[in-house]
């Protein structure tokens, strides 16, 4: 089981001040019952799964906004059949005020279901800043990403963030969930050095079932040594049992340095827990030392 340490002031001010949380477009019961625990103006990005029809995203976006949060749709645009499929969308966000913030993303599929290729083309189509989107997050990748060489994920996100002051957009970048801090803040300091400015929100699992956590670790290709387990609080022995990211949060506490890293703050990946991700963060924040 994971216990719950007392939170560092540095992490329980500054990086969790303005968390944001994962959903899918089913979860707004989920949503709806841990309102309570979250607080207003939490920015909930609303993921773009393939199984979800525009609807089902468009109500989920809705739901997040009734309940008192910003909603961030995610836009993926390997799996947008065509233009028209994109502006619809679009349309539809601006139609409820839902538009004004999202995450473009390339998506799943190996090939196109459409014209776009990848997240810098939604961008560079223009559609997101004649459709009102303010502000854009786009994906960062600290250890990498299985199906992408590494020189091409830099080049990409050069030309990102370049996209998106070209066409006076805000942005952000938000990264996979990893289980050692080591090699985000290292990805961190590169970004800095490649000049790239943006305000980087850092991938943390949510508590979870040691055996989901893994699942989904090696689904996108996160490292899951023997010893990053142990450092994360993971026993590749004892699939049964919990972790949380506070041993995670302790070390990225220790390790940031504003001045090196920048503006930094946390996005929970929630893999369908809404309400225990919540809760836990509730408690980390409010944890004081002794």
């Amino acid at each position: 089981m994971t216990t719950l340490d007392t939170a560092p002031a540095a992490v329980s001010t500054a990086l969790l001040e303005d968390f944001s949380l994962e959903m899918t477009g089913k979860d707004v019961p989920a949503l709806e019952e841990a309102r309570a625990t979250i607080p207003p103006g939490t920015r909930v990005h609303v993921t773009f799964l393939g199984n979800e029809d525009l609807p089902t995203r468009l109500a989920a976006a809705r739901a997040v906004k009734r309940l008192g949060f910003v909603p961030v749709p995610h836009l993926s645009a390997r799996r947008l059949a065509s233009r028209a499929d994109f502006e619809r969308f679009l349309a539809g966000l601006r139609a409820d005020g839902l538009c004004e913030n999202v995450l473009a993303v390339g998506g799943d599929p190996a090939s196109p279901e459409g014209p776009y290729e990848d997240s810098l083309s939604l961008i560079d189509s223009g559609l997101l800043r004649d459709h009102g989107v303010r502000h854009v997050g786009i994906s960062g990748y600290p250890e990498g990403h299985p199906a992408i060489p590494g020189d091409v994920l830099w080049s990409v996100l050069r030309d990102k963030s370049a996209a998106l002051a070209a066409q006076g957009l805000e942005g952000g970048v938000v990264t996979q969930f990893g289980f050692d801090v080591d090699p985000v803040l290292a990805w961190i300091e590169r970004l800095r050095d490649e000049g790239i400015a943006l305000p980087v929100r850092i991938g943390v699992p949510g508590p979870a079932g040691v055996r989901r956590l893994l699942g989904y670790a090696a689904r996108f290709g996160v490292a899951t040594s023997a010893g990053i387990a142990r450092k994360y609080g993971l026993s590749l022995t004892n699939l049964m049992g919990t972790a949380g990211p506070d041993r995670f949060l302790h070390a990225l506490a220790e390790g940031y340095d504003p001045a090196r890293h920048g503006q930094v703050k946390i996005h929970f990946y929630t893999f369908g827990g809404l309400r225990a991700t919540s809760e836990w963060v509730a408690r980390f924040r409010t944890a004081r030392p002794a």
